[in-house]
């Protein structure tokens, strides 16, 4: 399945890609796309829905972040060795763990927004993992079967916030608009291997980004199965697993977004995104 949520930003209501391509309201059938919905218990229940008698949605109407009720948004730095060698680091020996805030969440076709003070807008195409049910001390082989199901991320990012500026890299991670997620929260079983996955960016139609989850320095089985040992992951969180290089601070010279700029992204089975780039007022 293909879940996702429209509608005005703060009143989204949950859905569902149709088979037709047409996106279909569950109003009234859950909630939203968050908590128990999440389980496998919750996605076999909407499995069993008729999805043409659902309403249509309007073609036209605003796609949200596809999941809802997320107490944390994890990412995961230097996850891809080559990404790692472009911003001149090393290999990390464990996963580098940083926070997102939630706040940053948006649909993955808002706007990009500048801050106003910032010269080094980044972008980054991720594969997000997100968590369907409670997950503590888990094991690597027991880690994926906590995963409600994947989606595309952003983990827009300012340089300057992040690595110039005293302090962590959080800052520089979390301006408003800095995490588009979606198009759809495509779930797990829809995913034959997430280690396998093509992805890509482009800026203005060029691509920048073109590389794969088999890169990945730390599995998403492994990131989870980690994570689970520092902190209980529960249903609706977000984890950002990491990037291939391409980022606008690894080329030569280094190339960061401007307001006008396009950003499209997507990786394979998982969609796609574009955001307009604006500056903040």
């Amino acid at each position: 399945m293909k879940l996702l949520r429209h509608g005005a930003p703060g009143a989204e209501r949950p859905g569902l890609l149709h088979s037709d391509g047409s996106i279909r309201d569950l109003t009234g059938i859950v909630p939203d796309i968050a908590g128990a919905v999440l389980s496998d218990v919750g996605l076999s229940a909407l499995r069993g829905i008729d999805a043409a008698k659902l309403p249509v949605v309007d073609a036209g109407s605003r796609l949200g972040p596809c999941v809802a009720g997320t107490g944390k948004f994890i990412c995961i730095g230097l996850n891809y060795a080559d990404h790692a060698a472009e911003s001149g680091l090393a290999v990390p020996p464990e996963p580098v763990i940083f926070m997102k805030a939630t706040s940053a969440i948006c649909g993955p076709n808002d706007p990009i927004i500048i801050p106003r003070t910032s010269e080094k807008t980044d972008w980054e195409v991720e594969l997000a993992v997100i968590i369907g049910t409670k997950a503590k001390y888990v094991s690597e082989a027991d880690a994926l079967t906590h995963v409600a199901g994947y989606a595309i991320t952003n983990d827009v990012s300012e340089r300057a916030f992040q690595t110039e500026r005293a302090g962590q890299w959080t800052k520089g991670k979390s301006c408003d608009n800095y995490g588009q997620i979606g198009p759809w929260l495509v779930t797990r079983d829809e995913v034959e291997d997430p280690q396998n996955l093509s992805m890509w960016l482009k800026v203005n139609g060029q691509t920048m980004q073109d590389g794969s989850t088999k890169t990945m320095v730390y599995g998403v089985a492994h990131v989870i199965s980690y994570l689970s040992q520092f902190m209980t992951l529960h249903p609706g969180d977000v984890i950002s697993t990491g990037t291939p290089p391409g980022v606008g601070m690894g080329q030569k010279p280094p190339r960061y977004l401007k307001a006008g700029d396009v950003v499209e992204l997507g990786i394979q089975g998982l969609g796609s995104q574009r955001q307009d780039v604006i500056a903040d007022i």
